[in-house]
């Protein structure tokens, strides 16, 4: 084959080849591509794989379809109260309309921008700087509600929108830090004005509570040295009511021995005057100054005395004769049971029993009044009371003497 020839297929070769790569056109996932057959609008190729018509259509424009996000230099707003801040803000956008974002506007990042800068300085200057300062939601959703209908038309859905720094003055920042300072100082002074009020009170409450256990405690001990005295008493009481008894028990016996003798020895009314003679002075015995006058006829009142109690023996003499209804009568020893239990030396149970509780409540620990009752102690009974026994008449058993 000649050189000709082979120039020719070597060029045919290579222009079928071009025509080939030129027919197939490959978009990659979240792309999309704008084609134009001599120069007009054709379609918008989808990711995959896609045939042209070789030198008559063409690629226009590829498009990201992913959701771009974009941060624009922060931009000086004035605000209602005619301060200058510095506001940095972040668009969140994506295309989904490839067309519009290429036929509608030349270059849809640079709208963006320049409608968020405009947008935000009619928003921020209808507000103050402390309202700017604390109503970044606010901004947040009214801005991105008029970029998204604003940028629709050019293809573009606004997802979000961000204020990333809100920079005041130099000046307004150092007041901003000096009020916070000046309200960090007064919130301490508050908190610690709170922390010494609150030990005020707990150390009132302590010193109220320990004067509560004090006067708890004192009126413990006086109530039991009550008990305690009632008790004395009431024992001591006991103890000489027993010994007025044996005393009286034993005067009732002396004086028993004495009639027995009287009576037994029948005395005449010389006997009985020779006595009175030898009780006399004795009976005047004492610091008193007492005067005792003997009457003249002494022996006929004695010898009356006689005759009246007495009857004639053999020879005349009116002696001491016991009346018919002189009987029997129960002897001072022979006591009863009521009285023979006054000299039990043995202790009362109910004193044995007052003294364990009295002795189990001193060890009890005095509860505050803001606290549950006390539980009683478990195995003591409360404090018996004593009671104490109705005295009995010395005199009832010298009655029948």
């Amino acid at each position: 084959m000649d050189p000709i020839t082979l120039v020719v297929v070597a060029v045919i070769a290579i222009f079928v080849l071009t025509i080939a790569v030129k027919s197939v056109l490959v978009i990659p996932q979240a792309q999309a591509a704008v084609i134009e057959r001599l120069g007009r609008f054709r379609t918008t190729a989808a990711p995959g794989l896609n045939i042209m018509v070789p030198f008559i259509d063409k690629v226009r424009a590829r498009i990201d379809l992913r959701e771009q996000v974009v941060s624009f230099p922060p931009q000086p707003v004035i605000t209602q109260d005619n301060l200058t801040v510095s506001i940095d803000t972040v668009v969140y956008f994506q295309v989904t309309d490839p067309r519009s974002a290429v036929y509608e506007i030349s270059n849809y990042i640079v709208g963006v921008e320049q409608l968020t800068i405009t947008t935000l300085r009619n928003l921020v200057g209808g507000m103050s700087l402390e309202e700017t300062l604390t109503s970044r939601d606010h901004i947040n959703g009214q801005l991105r509600g008029v970029l998204d209908e604003a940028t629709g038309r050019w293809g573009l859905r606004v997802a979000r929108v961000e204020l990333k720094s809100i920079d005041p003055p130099p000046s307004i920042q150092d007041s901003m830090e000096k009020q916070m300072r000046a309200d960090r100082e007064k919130r301490a002074m508050i908190l610690n004005a709170e922390g010494q009020r609150e030990s005020s009170i707990k150390t009132a409450e302590g010193q109220k509570q320990s004067q509560i256990l004090a006067a708890e405690g004192a009126k413990q001990a006086a109530i039991l040295s009550a008990e305690g005295e009632r008790q004395s008493q009431i024992l001591r009481a006991q103890g000489e009511r027993a010994a007025r008894y044996l005393q009286a028990q034993g005067q009732a016996k002396a004086i028993e021995k004495v009639f027995g003798a009287i009576k037994d020895g029948k005395p005449t009314p010389e006997v009985l005057a020779y006595q009175y003679l030898q009780t006399l002075p004795q009976m005047a015995q004492g610091d008193a100054n007492k005067v005792w006058m003997i009457p003249s006829d002494y022996g006929k009142a004695l010898e009356g005395f006689a005759r009246m109690l007495g009857a004639p023996g053999d020879d005349g003499v009116f002696r001491y004769e016991a009346p018919a209804d002189d009987t029997e009568r129960p002897k001072p020893e022979d006591d009863d049971e009521s009285v023979a239990a006054w000299f039990d030396l043995k202790s009362d149970p109910k004193v044995a029993e007052a003294v364990a509780a009295a002795e189990a409540v001193a060890r009890q620990e005095v509860p505050s009044p803001l606290s549950t009752p006390p539980r009683p102690v478990a195995g003591v009974a409360p404090v018996p009371e004593l009671e104490a026994e109705q005295p009995r008449s010395l005199h009832q058993p010298n009655e029948q003497l």
